[in-house]
């Protein structure tokens, strides 16, 4: 059992920046690939950033430069941090762990950048 919980979203300026959280609980140790999904609305999910059990990160093209992916292991917690927000960062972000794939998902925080 996994349980994911996302937090730390919340109404920021264009170019602000917020940090979501992403704890997780339950039987994690075989759980090596780790990311931050977002979904706008009338828009696919799109895979924002992932970090790996090794520390190998990557990030999409629309949000490389502004967000980082962390990790504390110690905590059990994932992080983005995302700076320099821009309107079209708005979006649901979710949190998903998994082994070969993303098997367990949190249940999303809400982030919008507006003015």
């Amino acid at each position: 059992q996994v349980q994911l919980v996302e937090s730390g979203g919340g109404v920021v300026h264009p170019g602000g920046s917020l940090r979501v959280s992403c704890a997780a609980s339950g039987s994690i140790f075989s759980l090596n690939l780790m990311g931050w999904f977002r979904q706008a609305p009338g828009k696919h999910r799109e895979l924002v950033a992932s970090i790996t059990s090794g520390g190998s990160t990557n990030y999409a093209d629309s949000v490389k430069g502004r967000f980082t992916i962390s990790r504390d292991n110690a905590k059990n917690t994932v992080y983005l941090q995302m700076n320099s927000l821009k309107p079209e960062d708005t979006a649901d972000y979710y949190c998903a762990w998994g082994r070969d794939e993303y098997d367990y998902w949190g249940q999303g925080t809400q982030v919008t950048v507006s003015s």
